[in-house]
């Protein structure tokens, strides 16, 4: 059998993966806050998960790999949708309207990882929806956990409130690697009187007449964000279960808070064995923010025609312990390649297996990288069979995932995005010399060629630009502008 390898988190090293049970293997992905589209940064650990849940199934088959990703229904965020809806005059009541909300973003959400080639959560490999668990649907659940928790001298009612007591638990902090005085000095915490240390944080929260609740020992109230995962788990998975996993972002709080709580309410059991961590995604070498104009939702490249195939393509050519830097080149370049390695698989049956070079490559901590470097040395020799049965395992070349190779909308986005990024990176290039020359007239010229085309530039403190294109540039339209500028489209 092949032996798998992965980077514990908790431990900060790489490790055999020995499951608990291998007819049983228990995962668990922490799912999406359902107030809102799912940003590109959010795909990143679905697809993470969703190759690693391939690689199991290969190994130990699907029928024994349970994958449970939840849907967090209960936020602020999505209160506050709700409140603005009725304050907008919706005759429905505020419960109804938060589960108008969610429902709407989870449909969403589905149709958005459906695009992107991601499997759906299944027990025993039988896609239900028990795999997706709401955390409204595991309010007792939580209860009684917290109760548990306070009987065991782990937490403690204050006005209403339910806080975990940080100080009961020794071990915490070992998963982001810091100490709890370490993390008071260097961490923003709520400050609140009730508190009996800083680091304490809530498992459940008051509600007036105007949010959601539910009737507990403590009032009306609903829970804190952690004790959602630690109850869904425990309730799908058991006390203890394989692999638990996230963005890095998640680590801490969320994820150490996760293990405290846990822990503290099963303490002979050990909860998540192995945790992964996918690092975060950039746009264009920058962090993807609001502030800089380079977020985007994965609806926003799919609605812009960027197949979602593609999408998975540029998403997992970076290691998951590496950042990932999404760009427009990137992106034409690997609908390239797809559409090349289609054409050689067109008509082909896959082989009998992937070959033992890409599973060997994943089986290595999920170096997806070196994965695809078995794919383009398959492509080069022509195995056709075997570059289809390989690419399958990481979720491309899929039957399912073809509609776009056709699609007249994708195939213009292609070849003006191939023919359209050169010119354009030149032209940038010259705009820049103009502005270190100080020869202002021309960068000017340049750029408001290039904003009349949909094309916005931003300025680096440092000097460096960095451009955005907010529609599809016409190819005539961006060859023109670089012959104006000296810029042959040869």
């Amino acid at each position: 059998m092949v032996q798998i390898r992965l980077t514990n988190t908790r431990t900060r090293r790489k490790e055999d993966f020995q499951p608990i049970d291998p007819t049983n293997l228990r995962l668990y992905l922490c799912g999406p806050t359902v107030y809102d589209r799912a940003h590109l940064g959010n795909a990143r650990p679905v697809l993470v998960f969703d190759v690693l849940v391939r690689l199991l199934h290969h190994v130990y088959g699907r029928e024994a790999v349970t994958y449970v990703r939840n849907f967090t229904d209960v936020d602020d965020k999505i209160n506050a949708e709700a409140q603005r809806r009725k304050a907008a005059g919706s005759a429905l009541s505020l419960e109804a309207l938060v589960a108008e909300r969610s429902d709407e973003t989870i449909a969403w959400y589905h149709a958005d990882m459906d695009a992107l080639g991601a499997m759906r959560p299944h027990i025993r490999g039988e896609v239900t929806p028990v795999a997706e668990p709401r955390a409204t649907a595991y309010i007792a659940q939580m209860i009684q956990m917290n109760l548990d928790l306070i009987a065991r001298g782990h937490a403690y009612e204050a006005e209403g409130h339910v806080l975990f007591d940080v100080r009961s638990f020794p071990d915490y902090g070992k998963l982001s690697g810091r100490s709890v005085d370490d993390m008071i000095a260097g961490a923003r915490v709520e400050v609140a009187p009730f508190k009996r240390d800083p680091m304490d944080f809530v498992l459940w929260k008051p509600s007036d007449d105007e949010l959601p609740g539910w009737d507990s020992p403590w009032g009306r109230g609903r829970p804190g964000w952690h004790i959602e995962c630690s109850a869904m788990s425990a309730a799908l998975l058991g006390p203890s279960f394989d692999i638990h996993g996230g963005g890095i972002d998640l680590q801490f709080p969320h994820h150490e808070n996760e293990i405290a709580q846990s822990c503290c309410a099963h303490p002979a059991e050990g909860f998540a064995r192995y945790w992964l961590h996918n690092e975060m995604l950039q746009v264009e070498g920058k962090k993807m923010s609001k502030s800089l104009g380079n977020f985007f939702t994965v609806r926003d490249l799919l609605d812009r025609g960027v197949p979602g195939e593609v999408i998975r393509f540029v998403m997992l050519s970076t290691h998951y312990r590496k950042p990932m830097d999404w760009t427009e080149a990137k992106a034409a370049e690997a609908e390239a390649v797809l559409r090349r390695w289609r054409g050689l698989v067109a008509g082909i049956e896959p082989a009998t297996s992937p070959a033992p070079a890409l599973v060997e490559a994943l089986a290595d901590d999920l170096n997806t990288a070196g994965a695809f470097a078995v794919l383009h040395d398959l492509a080069a020799r022509g195995d056709a069979a075997g570059l289809l049965a390989s690419a399958r395992m990481l979720g491309l070349l899929l039957p399912e995932m073809s509609e776009w190779y056709e699609d007249a909308k994708s195939t213009e986005w292609i070849a003006g995005s191939l023919s359209v990024e050169p010119l354009v990176r030149l032209l940038v290039q010259k705009l820049a010399e103009a502005r270190k020359a100080k020869d202002f007239a021309t960068a000017d010229a340049i750029r408001a060629d290039l904003t009349g085309i949909g094309i916005t530039l931003s300025y680096d403190p440092d000097g460096g630009i960095t451009y955005k294109r907010e529609q599809q540039a016409d190819l005539s339209q961006v060859s023109a502008i670089a012959a104006k500028h000296g810029i042959s489209a040869t």
